[in-house]
């Protein structure tokens, strides 16, 4: 998809469609106003009949408007003017890409750009734009043997400001949100991939891939090495599967060697059976994106290197499969992590845990600034937070406050959850120095309670996606999340120094 950003009016598009906005009581933005000018009234006409009131999620797409050189103009509804703030304009666009994409409108002239909305800038606005613009066009198809026709949709976006002085911010923004978009695209990928494809192996072979496109350094540690580094805890999770486990490392250096870099653990189980503590039969197939965390470290990089982004950045993903076996973990059984900890497992399906404890210590090595670990740890943030916001526990407070702002900012929302020391005890094990467990309350907490019990030695956050990484039903399919977070708050960690 190709995109462009200018300073414009409507009185001069010849693209196949304009778009514009009506607020609910059929109010026009300044936008509609002048084409409604240049028609002589025919908006005012066709509103006035009924046609669209301007409440939200609804289009209207009108043909051959008199007097404008324009083939098409797309009317959307923005909903109630004093309440339009991010979410609306967010709904406004999807709305508009849904709408052109059943026709035949190969590219359009944006004037939804131009309205303000509540506490945002017109960089935000260009920035979802883009982002919402490349996700519209996402399909995942390739395994079919049959893929359906590509349609002649949308081939070129012209998002259209009427200030010139944003428009260097708006451009940056451009490029910012449709890296972002690509990112996602990768995770989206990664995730719908069926199992039996993206394997440990694929995944480490996915990041030497992007390395070589990013010119990024990538390490890839077999189990024989991970044993040499006494992680014990990863590859107790991997002894019940014939696909080796794999560490991922990939290093992207956008400042110099002395900057410390932010890394990202993104927990990689490609599938998960729960292991001898076997998961119900229902929607296993789902389990399947128990990589998602992996998907989204990659995706983020991927974004990062896209734009040149001045800052260093780490990517640790332990990948393994959790399989049942005659050789797999059995609860009661104690193994001990790289950090020299011991664990008792309660537990074989509590295993996210496991192989993020020993990344966690690997990362010490990299003198972080702040370490974030992303995965799809417990069913636990689904009950509590649903498909909404992202869990969000640290031993950091400007690090949470810097995550919380970011997921704002990306319109990829986390929430923060307590992380005391009054839930540790819940760890408790007579035979090692922890279980893997801390029993059926607050679940959330105690697995964050215990991958907090590695990384004393740094800031760090974790980010439970377990409710926000895909969906179920009729949109199954991976979401991306959290890719906008992670690079929204390296973006904000670039601006910071520059």
């Amino acid at each position: 998809m190709e995109f462009g950003i200018k300073v414009a009016t409507t009185d001069k598009q010849r693209s196949a469609c304009v778009v514009v906005g009506i607020f609910e009581s059929k109010k026009m933005t300044d936008a509609a106003k002048e084409l409604d000018r240049l028609s002589k009234g025919y908006i005012k006409e066709i509103i006035g009949q009924g046609d669209l009131e301007g409440k939200a999620n609804t289009a209207l797409l009108l043909h051959k408007i008199p007097n404008l050189q324009s083939k098409r103009v797309l009317l959307v509804g923005l909903g109630k003017e004093q309440e339009f703030g991010g979410s609306a304009f967010i709904a406004a666009v999807q709305t508009t890409f849904r709408t052109l994409q059943n026709t035949g409108t190969t590219d359009c002239a944006f004037f939804l750009s131009d309205i303000p909305v509540q506490k945002r800038d017109n960089a935000w606005k260009v920035m979802q734009i883009a982002k919402l613009a490349v996700e519209s066009n996402y399909r995942f198809d390739q395994l079919k043997s049959k893929p359906e026709a590509d349609k002649k949709g949308l081939r070129k976006i012209t998002i259209c400001i009427g200030n010139r002085a944003d428009l260097a911010a708006g451009e940056e923004a451009l490029s910012q949100g449709a890296a972002i978009a690509h990112g996602m695209s990768l995770t989206k990928d990664l995730g719908n991939l069926a199992p039996n494809i993206c394997t440990p192996t694929y995944l480490a072979e996915q990041a030497k891939e992007l390395a070589k496109v990013y010119k990024l350094k990538v390490t890839v540690l077999e189990e024989k090495d991970m044993e040499k580094q006494g992680m014990g805890a990863l590859l107790a999770v991997a002894r019940g599967s014939h696909q080796p486990a794999k560490l991922i490392v990939l290093e992207y250096q956008g400042k110099g060697k002395k900057e410390k870099p932010v890394v990202l653990v993104g927990k990689g189980v490609t599938f998960d059976t729960g292991g001898i503590s076997l998961k119900p039969a229902a929607d296993m197939d789902e389990m399947k994106y128990d990589m998602s965390g992996a998907a989204s470290v990659l995706g983020t990089l991927k974004a990062v290197a896209e734009v040149s982004l001045p800052v260093n950045v780490v990517g640790i993903i332990p990948a393994t499969e959790n399989m049942p076996g005659g050789s797999a973990t059995k609860p009661g059984d104690v193994v001990t992590s790289m950090s020299g900890q011991t664990i008792e497992v309660l537990n074989t399906d509590a295993e996210g845990r496991l192989i993020l404890c020993d990344a966690l210590t690997y990362a010490e090595r990299f003198n972080p600034k702040a370490v974030i670990d992303i995965a799809t740890l417990t069913g636990a943030c689904v009950i509590a937070l649903g498909h909404v916001a992202t869990g969000l526990l640290s031993n950091n407070e400007a690090l949470s406050q810097a995550l919380i702002k970011a997921g704002e900012q990306a319109a990829d929302q986390v929430w923060q959850l307590p992380l005391w020391d009054d839930y540790q005890d819940l760890l408790k094990s007579n035979f090692a120095d922890m279980a893997n467990i801390g029993g059926r309350a607050a679940g959330t907490v105690t697995a964050a309670c215990f991958l907090s019990r590695f990384t004393k030695k740094y800031h760090w956050a974790h980010l439970d996606i377990a409710g926000t990484a895909w969906k179920s039903g009729k949109e199954k399919g991976s979401t991306g999340r959290p890719v906008p977070l992670l690079t929204n708050y390296l973006i904000a960690q670039a601006n910071a120094k520059n």
